[in-house]
């Protein structure tokens, strides 16, 4: 039975195993380390998980989706076709992808995990995803904060001495700031802030919100193909300017062929917005620190922290420009396994000691005497609280004869009981008597896994105690899930596959004139890969990976241009269209 972590990422999801001395990513069945976090169902009720999932998005965008795990934790529900999923079940497929890949490459079983969440993660986003490793099949005792993964990898590969860094984990759909005091063996996290809806996608609707004011067109009129078709293109413009001057994006809606040229400084202008708001996160972080010190080093993690921008904004704040870690994309999953290591207790990382902090606030709903009308926060632990975390309070009876006292327990920072997240109750008998006699004593104790336990103790003897799991579901439900996504096939994972998707999403982007030529392309791959010899297949996918690299090239550049076709006929590969 093997362990493995995991990190579960609103567009790519990672797989890491810790084993002869060091962490070690598995690769899914295409050979890559990233399986993109998206789901598309088939026509024969089978499910596609990954890239070719993700291509699918533009030809089939009623029966596919991604980036749901910004929904995580709430009770959205996403309908693909005939089937409706919560948010926990679409990652779940994820999950069981990634464990059915990990079971492939490692030869064994895989029963549990350690999955790494947003350091900003409430409550209920983080039980949400426990839930989905339930549904999946996965024991998951431990959450790890996604900065405080990267931390630990960072620290622990790159060997240096005492220090204090920030750590940005700038991703696709979430913002994470951490900062982290490193101490001999001792990985400290002293005080965290993010924004669970601020990444690269706003990046990227805000340059298709741009594109189409250019156009005079409107991005949620734009039918969805049209729509995903130009979110991607504005998500490959903003990377391909870190290394060209210029990116240009066209789109071809109807008869009409839209266009417009993407420039560094408009990506700036267009990042505005978002780069206020990424400051806001980092004061705030800075703010939540006990105690003050002087960063040593600033570190940049996550795919979009990998924006030429973003580094040039970072630079203006901070007046030095930050450092991306050596594996970007990769250092959470590695930490992950690493903290997989750690939880399997592996000799080489007995000494190293990790600790972490509450996220948010937590406490019990408070009147101050019978005049109020709205309850307010008693906070018992405060945020930024270093893990494990325990805390009492006493609290009285405010009328005459009450016979009981309920605590309503909550998560957050808002003065009012009712603008933060309820968790629980709980409630006590007290003997009757005179306003303010009885009382009843709440301790909160909240574990490193995550875990809230509360326990009230009365005046009178009463005594209760709750585990706050915020499940959010029964156990028969939670068993009807799990049958209803063990039914539910997995389409393997193949070039094949994904390189046809990836032209038929192709065929719908590229100008009018040009279809007949992919077109034919297309059918040409079809009967090769159905009806070839191995030899042959390989030498189709081959010259079919070329070909549709050579045509995303033309469309990224010039989509007025032409003659991105091969036309050398002494391949024997080629073929007649």
């Amino acid at each position: 039975m093997a362990m493995i972590g995991i990190d579960l990422g609103t567009t790519n999801s990672l797989a890491c195993v810790y084993r002869n001395g060091r962490a070690e990513l598995i690769p899914n069945a295409l050979g890559e380390y990233k399986t993109r976090s998206a789901v598309s169902v088939l026509e024969d009720g089978s499910v596609l998980v990954g890239a070719a999932a993700a291509e699918r998005l533009i030809t089939h965008p009623e029966t596919t989706a991604a980036s749901f795990k910004v929904w995580m934790g709430t009770d959205r529900i996403i309908t693909l076709g005939e089937h409706s999923f919560q948010p926990e079940e679409l990652s779940a497929l994820v999950l069981r992808q990634l464990a059915s890949d990990a079971e492939q490459y490692l030869g064994e079983p895989v029963t549990e995990a350690v999955i790494s969440v947003p350091a900003y993660f409430n409550d209920n986003q983080r039980c949400a995803t426990k839930l989905a490793a339930r549904i999946a099949g996965l024991t998951v005792e431990r959450l790890i904060n996604e900065p405080s993964a990267a931390a630990l990898y960072h620290r622990h590969t790159a060997g240096r001495g005492d220090c204090q860094m920030m750590v940005i984990d700038f991703g696709g759909g979430t913002l994470d700031v951490s900062i982290v005091e490193c101490f001999e063996n001792i990985i400290e996290i002293t005080a965290i802030a993010g924004d669970n809806r601020l990444g690269g996608n706003d990046i990227d609707r805000a340059i298709a919100v741009h594109f189409c004011q250019e156009n005079g067109i409107t991005l949620e009129d734009l039918p969805p193909a049209a729509r995903a078709s130009l979110l991607r293109q504005a998500e490959t413009a903003k990377f391909a300017l870190s290394g060209t001057p210029a990116a240009v994006i066209a789109l071809q809606a109807g008869e009409t062929q839209y266009g417009m040229t993407l420039t560094c400084a408009l990506l700036r202008r267009l990042c505005d917005p978002v780069f206020r708001r990424v400051r806001e996160v980092i004061s705030r972080a800075m703010k939540n620190r006990e105690r003050e010190s002087r960063i040593d080093e600033v570190i940049l993690v996550g795919g979009s922290s990998q924006l030429t921008v973003f580094g040039d904004f970072l630079e203006e704040l901070f007046g030095r420009r930050p450092a991306v870690a050596e594996n970007p994309g990769d250092i959470v999953a590695l930490g992950v396994g690493l903290c997989a290591g750690i939880k399997e207790r592996s000799e080489d990382l007995r000494d190293v000691v990790m600790t972490d902090v509450c996220p948010f606030s937590l406490g019990v709903a408070t009147y101050n005497d019978t005049r109020d009308d709205m309850p307010h926060m008693a906070f018992l632990i405060q945020r930024s609280s270093m893990l494990p975390a325990c805390h009492q309070e006493t609290f009285y009876t405010l009328f005459n004869n009450q016979r009981a006292l309920r605590f309503d327990i909550y998560q957050g920072e808002g003065y009012y009981a009712s603008e933060n997240l309820k968790l629980g109750e709980i409630e006590v008998q007290v003997p009757p008597g005179p306003a303010g006699r009885q009382s009843a004593t709440v301790t909160f104790t909240y574990d490193i896994d995550g875990i809230l336990h509360v326990s009230v103790h009365s005046s009178g003897g009463d005594h209760r105690d709750r585990l706050i799991l915020n499940p959010k579901i029964s156990d028969t439900a939670l068993e009807r899930a799990k049958e209803r996504i063990e039914k539910i096939r997995l389409a393997a994972q193949e070039d094949g596959q994904l390189l046809l998707e990836r032209a038929l999403r192709l065929y719908q982007q590229v100008p009018g004139s040009h279809r007949a030529q992919l077109g034919e392309l297309i059918r040409w791959y079809q009967t090769n890969r159905e009806w070839g010899d191995p030899i042959s297949r390989e030498k189709a996918s081959r010259h079919m990976a070329e070909q549709l690299d050579r045509l995303e090239e033309w469309m990224n550049t010039d989509p007025l241009s032409s003659g991105f076709w091969t036309d050398d006929e002494d391949e024997e590969d080629e073929h007649d269209i």
